[in-house]
């Protein structure tokens, strides 16, 4: 399959605008809302509303048990410890310093790989050792205050979650059609992050000043931007465009979250933060230099799984 070049660019500007765009929209989200209920929530919203325009599209919602199963894992993994975890890690911390924690995954996947004893290339190794130094300066200044500590904490811990799920994505009985494996992992970590909403008591936080309008809305274009329009254009990259074309998002989008973050929420990450930030995002071009090389997949594969594992 085949398509005009500015096609393909107008995806991925979408992809890496509306992807980097979501620590901001999580951001004002959880300034009012509950972060797990909303987190919840919002990917129940996109779950149905994804499950309705594939039954409009006549695509079968069947799955075996199995696939059951290992989609909901991955949203376990991915959905509910990983960007679930995020929304409550940013009542504590910047989206911009979310967003570039988040950027360390490509590298953690790298590190997961050499534990399995998977053959690695040596710039990729030295591209996560430099991007693991780059996390040290991340987050290296907001150790010293305790609340600022425990969200740089949660984030690396969802992080970690995430990266594990997308490394395990691909070892799973998954559906083989990625939106109908979307469909059952959003649904899925909907499920468990309502679920812990409900035994943490957030429903008791709900009140008429939650709903403020500046939440509620950025809630509803998470569910719109970063779910549903988002994850269709990166769908439909996969199956266009070069691999090593589509991944450009992975350090692309902590960019874009960090110009956000400063120019809405005025954020202002101090000189040690921006360098490991710069640390990070270039340890990850190079890894994905490494590991993607131009002529590694004929355009028109895509792999299995679910293209939703990269999105916050």
């Amino acid at each position: 399959m085949t398509a005009p070049v500015r096609h393909v660019w107008a995806a991925l500007v979408v992809v890496y605008v509306l992807w980097g765009s979501t620590y901001v929209g999580i951001k004002v989200v959880v300034e009012t809302l509950p972060p797990l209920l909303s987190a919840g929530s919002r990917f129940l919203a996109a779950a149905v509303l994804l499950a309705a325009i594939l039954a409009v599209r006549g695509t079968s919602l069947r799955i075996t048990p199995r696939e059951l199963a290992g989609s909901a894992f991955v949203g376990l993994l991915l959905l509910t410890l990983g960007v679930g975890v995020v929304h409550v890690a940013e009542t504590r911390i910047d989206s911009s310093v979310a967003a570039m924690i988040a950027g360390t995954v490509p590298l953690q996947v790298i590190l997961m790989r050499l534990a399995s004893r998977d053959r690695v290339s040596r710039a990729s190794r030295l591209s996560t050792l430099a991007g693991l130094v780059g996390l040290g300066l991340v987050v290296a200044p907001g150790l010293g205050a305790s609340s600022t500590a425990i969200g740089l904490a949660v984030m690396i811990g969802a992080s970690i979650s995430w990266s594990t799920g997308s490394f395990f994505s691909s070892r799973l009985g998954l559906p083989n059609d990625p939106f109908v494996a979307t469909v059952y992992e959003m649904a899925a970590g909907g499920i468990f992050l309502t679920g812990g909403a409900l035994a943490l008591g957030e429903w008791g936080e709900l009140s008429g000043a939650a709903f403020a309008l500046d939440s509620v809305l950025a809630w509803v274009y998470l569910v719109f931007a970063g779910s549903l329009i988002g994850f269709t254009a990166y769908a439909w990259l996969l199956r266009v465009a070069p691999i090593s074309l589509v991944v450009t998002h992975q350090y692309v989008n902590p960019l874009v979250a960090i110009a956000l973050g400063m120019l809405v929420l005025g954020e202002r990450p101090g000189l040690t933060t921006l360098v490991g930030a710069l640390l990070v995002i270039g340890a990850v071009y190079a890894a994905v230099r490494a590991e993607f090389p131009r002529r590694a997949r004929p355009a028109n594969v895509a792999p299995r799984g679910t293209p939703a594992d990269q999105t916050a």
